[in-house]
């Protein structure tokens, strides 16, 4: 009697184990966004083998098609006139000063300052080849690492989004570490 309920054992955290591992992230993001819940599509309830499986932790990660989830309206402004100013989704304002990660390839600003971006250097945003979207101000946490452009990198930081400032980036990350690609 023993073996079948050690056998029903493994076929129950097996299933758990090919059900983790066949759901991509970006499937769960998706789904994030559309119900504003961290339930997906299962055949397990929510709740099942919560003591086995640890808890999500509190860093969401995001990927650049949710942050060209974006669309601009035109306003005026006193220095430029009429500008593109963006409308950030719900969602991104939700995670508005929250611990997030974030991957991407940094782009030098200046001596001191750099970005994350979605694409390469040499088809950033200042190229003309991708919107203001793709691209995020970073600010370290401590003294600047030493960096190299195109190093691709995971950051972890404080997620901030900007919709009024038009002379500052749309996104940036602030207390930032890299936790990958040192």
């Amino acid at each position: 009697m023993r073996k079948i309920y050690i056998l029903i054992a493994f076929l129950v955290i097996g299933f758990i184990v090919v059900e983790n591992e066949f759901s991509s992230k970006e499937e769960k993001i998706e789904t994030i966004g559309k119900s504003n819940s961290l339930e997906t599509a299962s055949f397990f309830p929510a709740n099942f083998g919560a003591d086995v499986i640890s808890a999500p932790t509190a860093i969401d990660t995001l990927n650049w098609k949710l942050l060209g989830m974006i669309k601009f309206v035109k306003k005026a402004d006193k220095e430029y006139g009429e500008v593109m100013y963006p409308v950030i989704s719900p969602l991104l304002k939700q995670k508005n000063k929250k611990r997030i990660a974030m991957t991407g390839f940094i782009v030098p600003i200046d001596n001191v300052s750099f970005a994350l971006s979605k694409n390469v250097f040499a088809s950033c945003f200042f190229c003309g080849a991708a919107g203001p979207e793709t691209i995020m101000g970073i600010k370290f946490r401590g003294a600047t690492p030493k960096l190299k452009t195109d190093q691709y990198v995971t950051l972890e930081g404080n997620f901030r989004v900007n919709e009024n400032d038009v002379e500052d980036w749309i996104y940036h990350i602030e207390d930032a570490v890299i936790v990958k690609g040192k």
